[in-house]
C-alpha cells in the first residue's frame, strides 16, 4: 500500500480555512434566512429551484438530484412544505410511481420575499469581500471541482 500524500503546511492551511469558511458561511446564511424569511436552507433551495423552471414544477427525483438528497428525505421535506402551503405534489402523468412538485402562489411569494435578503447576505458575507480577480478564481475553481465530482469533462481553456 502506498504511503498517503499528506498535505503540506500551505495545503493544510488552505484546506482547513476552506472547511471553516464553509461551515461559518452556511451557518450565517441559514441564520439570516430563518430570521428574515422564516425559511430553512432546504426550503429556499426547493423554492428557488422551482421558481427558476419555466412552469415552476419539477419531478421529485430531479429536484432530489439537484439538491443531492435522497428521494425519501426530499419527499418528507416536501410533505412539511405542503402543510405550510408552499408547494403541492401532483402525480406524474406518465409514471404513476413518480410525482411532480409544484410551486404554489404562496411559495412564489415566499421566495420572492426571501431572495433580496438572501442575495444581500451572500454579498455581505462573501462576494463583497472579494476582488474581481478573486471572484473569477472562485468561479473557476468551484466549477472545476464540481465538474470533477460529477464526472463532467472540464471545459477547454
Amino acid at each position: 500500500m502506498d504511503e498517503p500524500r499528506w498535505l503540506d503546511e500551505r495545503e493544510n492551511r488552505a484546506w482547513r480555512g476552506y472547511r471553516r469558511m464553509r461551515r461559518l458561511l452556511d451557518l450565517e446564511l441559514a441564520r439570516d434566512l430563518t430570521q428574515d424569511a422564516g425559511l430553512s436552507e432546504p426550503d429556499y433551495d426547493v423554492l428557488s429551484d422551482l421558481s427558476e423552471t419555466r412552469d415552476q414544477r419539477l419531478r421529485l427525483s430531479e429536484l432530489a438530484d439537484r439538491m443531492l438528497w435522497s428521494r425519501s428525505r426530499l419527499s418528507h421535506h416536501i410533505s412539511r412544505m405542503q402543510h405550510r402551503g408552499l408547494v403541492t405534489r401532483e402525480e406524474h402523468p406518465s409514471d404513476g410511481r413518480g410525482s411532480i412538485v409544484v410551486l404554489t402562489p404562496a411559495g412564489l411569494a415566499a421566495i420572492e420575499a426571501a431572495a433580496p435578503g438572501h442575495v444581500a447576505a451572500v454579498r455581505r458575507h462573501l462576494i463583497d469581500l472579494l476582488t474581481d480577480e478573486e471572484i473569477d478564481a472562485l468561479g473557476a475553481l468551484t466549477h472545476r471541482v464540481v465538474d470533477h465530482l460529477t464526472g463532467r469533462p472540464a471545459p477547454e481553456a
